[in-house]
C-alpha cells in the first residue's frame, strides 16, 4: 500500500532533551533508520520490549544537519552542482550498534518480527484511537 498513512512500525528506544523520540525500525528488520519524531505521529502499541542502555552517544546534536552556504545573487541562477549528503561512517556504525541491541529483543518476543516488517496502513472508518495494537 501507500499513501500518507502507509508506514513502517517504529519501535521508540528514549525521549530526546528536545522532547523527541528517538525511532528504529531497527534497520535490520524493516529498513528504517534511527530518527527522531515528534510524539504526535506515534501509535502507542501495548507490546512491550525490555530493551537494553543504549550507547549515550545518541542525542539531538547527532541529528543536526549542517547549515546551507547562502548564494548570492549570481550563484542563485547557476545549476546546483553540490553532492548529496552522504551518511557518516559513525551514523553507520551507530545503528549497527543500536540494532545489535535491538534485534535480539525483538526477537524474543513472539510474532513482533513479522509484525515490525509490515505495512501500517489505515482505510476509511479505521480510527488509530478505537484499535488495540
Amino acid at each position: 500500500s501507500s499513501g500518507i498513512n502507509a508506514e513502517l512500525p517504529l519501535r521508540p528506544g528514549k525521549q530526546l532533551p528536545s522532547g523527541l523520540l528517538l525511532v528504529t525500525g531497527p534497520y535490520k528488520i524493516n529498513g528504517v533508520p534511527l530518527r527522531r519524531v515528534d510524539q504526535a505521529y506515534v501509535i502507542a502499541t501495548s507490546t512491550s520490549v525490555e530493551l537494553p542502555a543504549l550507547p549515550d552517544t545518541l542525542t539531538d546534536a547527532l541529528f543536526k544537519r549542517k547549515a546551507k552556504p547562502t548564494k548570492n545573487e549570481k550563484e542563485m541562477f547557476v545549476e546546483n552542482t553540490a553532492e548529496e549528503p552522504k551518511i557518516s561512517a559513525e551514523k553507520i556504525a551507530l545503528q549497527k550498534e543500536v540494532d545489535a541491541l535491538v534485534v535480539p529483543a525483538v526477537k524474543s518476543v513472539d510474532m513482533l518480527q513479522s509484525y515490525l516488517r509490515s505495512v501500517f496502513t489505515l482505510r476509511k472508518g479505521q480510527y488509530p484511537h478505537e484499535m488495540k495494537f
